[in-house]
């Protein structure tokens, strides 16, 4: 995959595009990335990026000619083919399944708002995509542009060590990911659970199961709603509701 970020400060994205996972996939020809910055495309003197808003109010607006002279400008005939992302409050909050869907295009743009935000014209023109990492607001695109590559590189093939890792993660398989250890088995009183350490494949098999549809139920139930369950995970859904109903009076 190949992703292009049009950005006012593409010196943020120097360490986390750099290091760990996304550094070895960029090694290994699983990601490519390429930075570009906006005030390169500005044709005044002072190359100014952003102006007041009409109507009046707070803040500055980031200008719609030099962010649609910069992606015009590098995607060229690909402009239509290539889905070009807005990282915005105002977008669809980041998931799993958003993330699996863009995973699977061989090349992304995205532009990182900043400021009070972006010209309405820019969505009008360029954007095919709004994306939000939550429902707070920070200061400039640039962060959540940052996870939103870490999320996808995450599941393009050959990017992680195991083969099937992102397949196992929370919120995948529609669960939170049960408890991990490793060794010492024992620390301050606290000890590995028995059936990892001397457990059949099977029993651990199971046991991580329920793990997860017990921290689930306990942090996420909601996502239990969409999450796909047999009848051993009903059965042991039905066990944990058991033991939190309150006692008869």
């Amino acid at each position: 995959m190949h992703i292009d970020i049009f950005t006012l400060f593409p010196a943020m994205f120097e360490g986390p595009l750099t290091e760990s996972i996304l550094k070895r996939a960029q090694e290994n020809a699983v990601l490519s990335l390429s930075l570009y910055n906006i005030r390169d495309y500005t044709t005044d003197r002072h190359h100014i990026t952003d102006d007041t808003p009409y109507g009046g109010g707070g803040g500055m607006v980031m200008k719609v000619e030099p962010i649609v002279a910069a992606v015009e400008s590098v995607l060229g005939d690909r402009l239509g083919q290539t889905p070009v992302i807005l990282t915005s409050p105002q977008g669809r909050v980041l998931t799993h399944q958003i993330a699996l869907d863009l995973a699977g295009h061989e090349r992304l743009a995205i532009i990182c708002g900043h400021y009070e935000g972006v010209d309405e014209r820019v969505r009008q023109l360029l954007v095919t995509e709004e994306i939000s990492i939550g429902d707070y607001v920070l200061t400039g695109g640039e962060l959540p542009a940052m996870v939103l590559i870490d999320v996808l590189t995450r599941l393009l093939p050959g990017a992680l060590g195991a083969p099937d890792a992102a397949q196992n993660d929370s919120h995948a398989i529609g669960l939170l990911e049960g408890p991990h250890y490793t060794r010492p088995p024992q620390y301050r009183g606290l000890s590995v659970p028995e059936v990892l350490i001397n457990g059949h494949h099977a029993r651990i098999t199971r046991w991580r199961r329920e793990q997860a549809l017990r921290r689930t139920w306990q942090r996420r139930p909601e996502l239990l709603l969409s999450a796909r369950l047999d009848n051993a995970d009903q059965n042991f859904l039905a066990q944990l509701a058991e033991e939190d109903a309150p006692p008869p009076s």
